[in-house]
């Protein structure tokens, strides 16, 4: 199967458009206005969904889709915040359980309106089941299932209250692989000017199994990136997040939000191109720079901690880009290393305004690297050039 990406653009669309209507039904219930954070579909094994979502305890609801649609969505939110939700809706924590899941049925009828709408046929709900779960155990059935699965996950936050909430699809239907190959999706795609069936240089078609591959290839550049770490600073490290996300390009400074952060951010040359940032809390950066320097530095993130995580950064890059160019069979370099210390967003809006400039979407690598000893992480976000990582990984399928 080969995956368009302006079409699995539109179903994003699609996905964040259904999300935004279910901010809207949960506004009009709990009176306290959400907004939606973001909206991506991540690429990702079941194992690498498992140590993603370890550690959470939700509460939730979920149904089955049949129709038009079929699969599971879940709508869910952290545990320690039920009684905050109970307390925005009629009847308060008297109703509990129920009126949780009345909570779920409008949100998620809502997030599905627009994706029957855009099928012209009708998506039918299963009755909604109330659920706790601890770690992945709130996701879809099928997701830590295969290799490989699409998951479309939004995030809706609470403008002036602590509640958050997640919503979860998962498709498995013909309708829905008809959808991400291209076959009903081109007229959603604004620019695909029918590339979606050509082989050349413009193709934005994929096969599925070679997405699956780089998915795997970004969680072990994570580990070359974490062990280089450890290499310099003589300190144990995790990477605790490794996913290939499909999301919108304008949605990424959001995600790394408004702390202040410090690191690198690098452009890579070759086969994919594109942008690499390695980005710590400000905080962090500190510690780590620390870390590497023989004596303290005069100031936290000056001179000397800026040079430190320079070369932390450039022996990194190398790390997370080499198994790429070995696995894709390209050539891959990167530039110096620019330093960045600003609030988080303004860390990478400029990297996302180049890649903008040709694409809407990316596919974008996120991880989490967590070290020990001293409490810090790093999050590095790799934003390749999707016509150049679409020819690579077509060739990746080539016997």
């Amino acid at each position: 199967m080969r995956v368009d990406v302006r079409a699995l653009g539109a179903c994003n669309r699609l996905a964040e458009r259904g999300a935004g209507q279910a901010a809207g039904a949960l506004t009009d219930l709990t009176g306290t206005d959400l907004s939606v954070e973001v909206t991506g579909a991540s690429v990702a094994s079941g194992e690498d969904l498992a140590e993603a979502f370890a550690g959470r305890e939700s509460i939730g609801v979920s149904i089955g889709l049949r129709g038009g649609l079929e699969g599971e969505a879940v709508l869910a939110f952290d545990a320690a915040n039920i009684d905050a939700l109970l307390s925005l809706l009629p009847g308060g924590a008297s109703m509990g359980r129920s009126a949780v899941t009345e909570v779920g049925n409008i949100a998620l009828g809502g997030f599905l309106d627009g994706w029957a709408n855009y099928l012209g046929t009708a998506i039918d709900m299963t009755p909604p089941r109330y659920f706790e779960a601890d770690g992945a155990a709130v996701l879809p059935d099928g997701a830590l299932a295969g290799d490989g699965v699409f998951l479309f996950e939004s995030r809706l936050d609470a403008t002036t209250t602590d509640l958050d909430f997640s919503i979860y699809m998962l498709p498995d239907s013909g309708q829905f692989r008809d959808l991400i190959v291209g076959k009903t999706a081109p007229a959603a795609a604004p620019g695909a000017d029918g590339e979606a069936g050509n082989d050349g240089a413009g193709s934005t078609a994929v096969p599925y199994e070679s997405l699956s591959t780089f998915a795997s290839l970004a969680k072990r550049g994570s580990a070359n990136a974490a062990d280089n770490i450890a290499m310099m600073t003589g300190l144990e490290t995790t990477v605790d997040v490794s996913r290939l996300r499909f999301v919108p390009l304008a949605d990424v400074p959001a995600e790394v939000g408004v702390e202040p952060h410090a690191g690198t951010v690098f452009e890579l040359q070759g086969e994919p191109s594109g942008y690499l940032a390695i980005l710590f809390e400000e905080e962090s950066a500190a510690k780590i720079a620390a870390s590497m320097l023989p004596t303290e530095p005069d100031e936290p993130l000056g001179g000397m901690a800026e040079n430190a995580l320079c070369e932390l950064g450039n022996v990194m890059t190398s790390g997370f880009i080499d198994g790429w160019a070995n696995v894709l069979g390209t050539s891959i370099s990167h530039s110096p290393p620019e330093f960045v210390h600003d609030i988080g967003s303004a860390t990478i809006s400029p990297l996302v305004a180049k890649l903008s400039r040709r694409q809407d979407y990316g596919f974008v690598i996120d991880a989490a690297i967590r070290t020990e000893g001293v409490q810090a992480r790093c999050d590095v976000y790799a934003l390749p050039d999707e016509r150049e990582l679409a020819r690579a990984l077509d060739r990746l399928s080539e016997p």
